[in-house]
């Protein structure tokens, strides 16, 4: 498969392993690391350019901390000029927080779209979203598999 680079970040390293393998690739080299004040720092230490990457890292457990090293490897492929940038998200976090239930309450599934979106995410691909109106976002495309 030429042109396809899968990264992974730190959240299920094992699900990335078993993708790769599935599809006869190696994962692309990546180093995750936290700077003294908690800031989550991201090197690809590989050439994306022109590459389709697909970035797999999901929604559970630390989530904030899962989700901002995502938005920060979607934006770090994307300025390195990466054809497309594909996030692979099992678990959407805060697919739960999706609809207004009452005044001054956030639609925080729909940040987390927007903000994919201006990382620089072309598509993303999840699973099972607790409701369709997250899939709202213009983009990127997001495709649950179900």
């Amino acid at each position: 498969m030429p042109n396809i680079k899968i990264f992974s970040g730190s959240s299920h390293q094992d699900l990335s392993q078993k993708i790769a393998d599935r599809l006869g690739l190696e994962l692309g080299k990546v180093v995750t690391k936290k700077f003294s004040n908690q800031e989550t720092c991201v090197e690809i230490g590989e050439s994306v350019r022109g590459e389709d990457v697909y970035i797999v890292q999901s929604g559970c457990g630390e989530i904030n901390d899962n989700l901002m090293e995502l938005l920060i490897m979607i934006n770090a492929c994307k300025i390195a000029s990466a054809s497309r940038v594909t996030a692979v998200i099992p678990c959407f976090p805060y697919a739960r927080q999706d609809k207004k239930d009452k005044s001054r309450a956030p639609i925080s599934a729909k940040l987390v779209a927007n903000m994919l979106s201006v990382a620089g995410a072309d598509h993303i691909i999840t699973m099972d979203l607790h409701a369709s109106q997250i899939q709202t976002a213009e983009k990127p495309k997001i495709m649950p598999k179900y």
